[in-house]
Formats: C-alpha cells, structure tokens, sequence
C-alpha cells in the first residue's frame, strides 16, 4: 500500500467500515506513543480512507486518556489531509432533539491537563481557532444530511468536558444558561491537533441523550452510557450514507484554509 494517496481520515468504531473495499490494517510508527489502534485503511469510489477508532476497538481508552496526538500524527503520516469526526452529544438545548444531527462549527473547552498542542517550543506557535471546522467539509455534511432527509442543524456550539463521569444538574443548567448547544468529552483537543497539522477537520455529532434531562419535555431520565450507544447505533446507517457522499463529493483540491494554519503562526519564523 506503499503507493496509495490517502486522502481521507475518519475516527469511528468498525461499524462505519463496511462499505470500503480492499481493507488492510497497518501500523504506524510516530513520536508521540502508539495511536488508539491499528490503523486500517480501504477504498471507495477511487479514494482511500483511513479508519481509527478513537477510544480503541475495546473501547479500551476513556476521553481523558485517549492519545490524540499519536491518532492525530498516525493520520498525517498516511498523508490524510481532511478529518471527518462522527461523534455523539448530548442536548443542552430543548430545540436540539434526540436524534438530530448537528454539523459542529464552535467548541468551549471545560477540559483541563490533556496533552493539547505539537508546538511545545523551541518555537512558538500560535494558531487562529477562530473558525475551527473546516466550512468546505461542513457545506458538503450539510448537502450529505439534506439528502438523507433527517433533521439536522447546520450549526452549534459543543462544550467539552472532561469525563469519563457525565454531568451534575448544576454544570449543565451552567451550560445551557450560557448558549452552548450539545456536549461531548472528545472533540478537544482533537480538532485543535488537526488545525496544527494544517488537517481540514469536520464534525457531524448524533444527539443521544439530553445531558441530564434539563431541557426534555416530560420527565426524562439522565444520561446513561448504555442510552448514548443505543441510540448511535440507531443512526450508524445514516452516518455511513453520510461519509460516503462526502468522500465521494469532496473535491480533490482544497479551497479553505485548513492548509494555511501555520502561516504567520510562528514566533521568530
């Protein structure tokens, strides 16, 4: 597989792998520590893609334990230059439902001693994370998800905890009283590592659960874990029919600057 281009990188358990073709897992060596697993990667439609699931394929690595930069750094590597990042959110919103989806375009950080940054000097550098979703990736989800015809949110801001326990009633009226829309513990530093490594990144989240019942109607329970994989696992269909048509309908060329994030970034450069 040495002469392959791989175009795409996707983190997501191995139910998303069922429509690439000639899937191979491979190894590979970075600085930062093994990544979460194995990286495999397959075809569809001409181009490669790279799967990594991100908690392992035992979910063996909880939020605030899981390698980001080793995943993040395996996928630079292979060459990947666009993320696509499914992931599942609990509302915050009583107008976010279970079951919508949401195209990500803004993230709060509450996380706090995770490994979060490639640029630890001798140089400094500071990247602009004033847009951090890459809005070429997001107009194609958003074209994905209207042709599937689910209910969807062309925007939100996602808050990100650090886990692995969920939150009080406190933090989350918190949360809501200030605006945020879903939460979730692994999207920091995950799209930050991406935008050092001048990688597109787009998030497309399944709402779950509704955090602690605040904003439900009627008498809602908490969040369980066994409630967030219920209900992903009801949409998995969805978010496949959705990486596919954004594998296939992406252009080769890039026309965001994803790819200029390190430009004027460095002090002393």
């Amino acid at each position: 597989m040495e002469n392959i281009k791989v175009e795409f990188g996707v983190f997501g358990g191995s139910g998303f792998y069922s429509f690439l073709e000639n899937m191979k897992e491979i190894k590979v060596d970075i600085p930062y520590g093994p990544p979460s697993d194995l990286v495999s990667i397959g075809e569809y439609k001409g181009r490669y893609v790279a799967f990594l699931p991100r908690h392992g394929k035992n979910h063996q690595y909880p939020p605030h334990k899981i390698p980001y930069r080793a995943n993040l750094w395996a996928f630079k590597e292979l060459g990947v230059r666009r993320i696509i990042a499914p992931t599942a959110v609990g509302s915050l919103q009583s107008d976010y439902k279970v079951g919508d989806f949401v195209v990500t375009d803004q993230f709060v950080d509450f996380t706090s001693g995770r490994e979060c940054t490639f640029y630890d000097g001798p140089i400094t550098t500071h990247i602009s994370m004033a847009e951090p979703y890459c809005p070429e990736l997001a107009n194609i989800a958003i074209e994905a998800l209207e042709k599937q015809g689910v209910r969807y949110h062309k925007s939100g801001t996602l808050v990100v905890i650090d886990g692995p326990r969920f939150s009080t009633k406190a933090e989350s009226i918190f949360f809501t009283k200030n605006g945020f829309h879903i939460i979730n513990m692994t999207q920091y530093p995950e799209v930050v590592l991406a935008r050092e490594l001048e990688m597109c990144y787009s998030n497309i989240s399944v709402i779950t659960d509704y955090d602690v019942g605040i904003v439900a109607e009627g008498n809602v329970e908490p969040v369980t874990q066994e409630m967030v994989i219920k209900k992903f696992n009801e949409n998995i269909d969805t978010l496949k029919e959705v990486l596919k048509y954004m594998i296939e309908h992406t252009p080769t060329e890039r026309h965001c600057k994803c790819g200029e994030a390190l430009k004027d970034a460095r002090v002393g450069d």
